[in-house]
């Protein structure tokens, strides 16, 4: 069985994580020979395998190249990778925080005649997932008294019905 070799070619950036000692890094590596380049390899202190060591040893070496600070992501940006969720877990994490499918059926029916509420119906009845981000959940939550936070913390706990 071949060996796999990994050589650091060049290192773009390296920036900070929430993790003291992780960093992401934007770096092209040679894997057997073959140039390829990585975006966001994460190298954490104490992976000693594939290219880990080989990173962390030219991190040993060029101690002064700049580590960029780790800028926290915004709730917009957690909100927007936060899972999809399937009819069904969307349904029942509504339920668990006492919602029922005919309220939002109701918040629905309440909304001002045109094209967006039947967009909001068709997306209601038919969808087989659901994105956070998609305007039907903003509208309905607020119709229903429901915060941004509140909405989050329920579409969490949803994705693992």
């Amino acid at each position: 069985m071949k060996r796999t070799v990994f050589e650091v070619v060049t290192v773009h950036k390296v920036t900070d994580t929430a993790t003291p000692g992780v960093y992401d890094l934007d770096l092209t590596l040679k894997v057997n020979s073959v140039e390829e380049r990585f975006e966001h390899y994460v190298s954490t202190p104490d992976d000693s395998i594939g290219a880990n060591p080989a990173i962390r040893m030219w991190m040993k070496q060029h101690p002064d190249f700049p580590v960029q600070n780790y800028v926290p992501p915004t709730k917009e940006q957690i909100r927007a990778s936060l899972p999809s969720l399937t009819t069904r877990r969307l349904r029942l994490g509504l339920l668990n925080n006492g919602f029922t499918p005919s309220q939002v059926t109701a918040a629905i029916e309440a909304m001002q005649e045109g094209p967006e509420k039947e967009v909001a119906k068709i997306e209601w009845e038919y969808a087989t997932t659901f994105k956070r981000m998609h305007p039907m959940i903003g509208a309905i939550a607020a119709a229903l008294g429901v915060s941004d936070d509140q909405i989050d913390a329920m579409w969490s706990t949803s994705a693992d019905l």
